[in-house]
């Protein structure tokens, strides 16, 4: 047989309270409620109307060319052993190498051991066809690049007159 009720069970009554159970506690949440949008509303008009002010010395020129210079640059090409690295602007160009210190310098690297089918230091058999071409062409060669050999050898700042007393160095230990 059902039991028979009268009221609203512990559970039903529980389940339709609010946690405001004094007067005290409705005003605090009523003005709550309407404080918190507000202060709310006056930040987010804050937010919007402030300018930011910049600091007026970050803004010179000066310090906005520190802030975007590059970190390193990008060269092309092989770097070889004792090549010098480029003398910055201004600088005097130190006196031209002879040919035996631009060989011990720059072409040891590949010639000392005969590097990529380069012909080996004093070696008369691999330098014959290559002499019988003439200066120019040997001169062209370097100049230009040939093979595996970069122009210049690799090195850029080398001059015409270091790159020939080279060669000159080289035919003549290989004739």
């Amino acid at each position: 047989m059902p039991l028979l009720t009268l009221g609203p069970t512990a559970v039903e009554h529980e389940q339709h309270e609010s946690f405001i159970k004094t007067p005290q506690q409705l005003i605090v949440v009523v003005v709550a409620a309407f404080l918190v949008p507000i202060i709310g509303i006056v930040l987010l008009v804050q937010l919007v109307i402030s300018h930011p002010h910049a600091d007026p010395v970050a803004m010179t020129p000066e310090a906005t060319a520190s802030r975007i210079q590059p970190v390193g640059r990008v060269e092309f090409g092989p770097v070889m052993a004792g090549a010098p690295a480029a003398a910055p602007k201004g600088a005097a160009k130190a006196a031209p190498m002879d040919g035996k210190t631009v060989y011990e310098k720059v072409c040891t690297a590949c010639h000392a051991v005969s590097v990529a089918g380069s012909p080996k230091f004093g070696d008369k058999a691999a330098w014959a066809p290559r002499i019988k071409t003439g200066m120019g062409a040997l001169f062209q060669s370097v100049l230009k690049g040939k093979g595996a050999m970069p122009p210049k050898a690799g090195n850029a700042a080398l001059s015409d007159a270091e790159i020939r007393a080279a060669i000159d160095y080289m035919v003549s230990q290989s004739k």
